[in-house]
């Protein structure tokens, strides 16, 4: 879309104004085909405005101290950060990246361009700061995730090879999205959507924004955007 459609984009019914310009980038960018291999992703350029991605990447999140323990995102719960009631109400840019993903205009979006089943789910978005020791073993997703969207927020080129490993099965290396600015990985979780982090060094704090849309099995309600209503399309 050029600027000049982008401009005179027709205005979604029902949308906060302000998210707009946040949608339009959302859906030109998930209009690339997506890769068939090691199984079905996209790869998203130019995901949220600029001033969108610049206000995420600021965003003062500490990295947490991972005591030389990693594999599992898990292992520091105590320390991970969300979009949640408190951070939302706290950060500008958590409140209207979390309307984003809440509205039916973004739903509906997601569902035609991936075909992911998302309703009745919830929006749980997770601000991940990475560093040094930080490494994640081959899992799918599968269960309560009805979709992922690894978002990339890196803050110089040599950081572009830090984006997700995909692979082949659990123990098969295929391939490493790049971990390119206001980028994305996105895929429909399946039994061979096997991701991770190989361990590498990490110039720096390594940034991204994971987003989920998880069903209502989904216990820890703390961590949702709006754990109280399930999205709509």
């Amino acid at each position: 879309m050029t600027q000049q459609t982008h401009a005179f984009a027709p205005a979604h019914p029902g949308l906060d104004a302000d998210l707009q310009p946040m949608l339009d980038a959302l859906t030109q960018s998930l209009r690339k085909p997506p890769a068939t291999s090691p199984y079905k992703h996209w790869l998203l350029d130019r995901m949220l405005p600029e001033a969108t991605a610049k206000a995420l990447a600021t965003l003062p999140f500490e990295a947490p101290d991972l005591h030389g323990v990693s594999g599992k995102r898990e292992l520091h719960n105590d320390s991970r950060q969300y979009f949640d009631a408190t951070n939302n109400a706290r950060y500008p840019v958590c409140d209207a990246v979390s309307r984003l993903f809440q509205a039916p205009q973004t739903v509906r979006a997601l569902q035609d361009a991936t075909g992911a089943d998302l309703r009745g789910t919830s929006v749980r978005i997770e601000y991940a700061v990475d560093t040094d020791c930080f490494w994640l073993q081959p899992h799918t997703d599968l269960g309560v995730k009805k979709i992922t969207i690894l978002y990339y927020l890196p803050d110089g080129p040599d950081q572009e090879d830090l984006g997700t490993d995909l692979y082949r099965d659990a123990d098969t290396w295929a391939g490493r999205a790049p971990f390119a600015w206001n980028t994305a990985l996105v895929f429909v979780p399946n039994g061979h959507t096997f991701h991770g982090f190989e361990r590498r060094d990490i110039p720096r704090l390594r940034r991204s924004v994971i987003v989920n849309y998880v069903t209502q099995a989904w216990i820890a309600r703390d961590q949702l955007a709006f754990p109280e209503t399930p999205v709509s399309a």
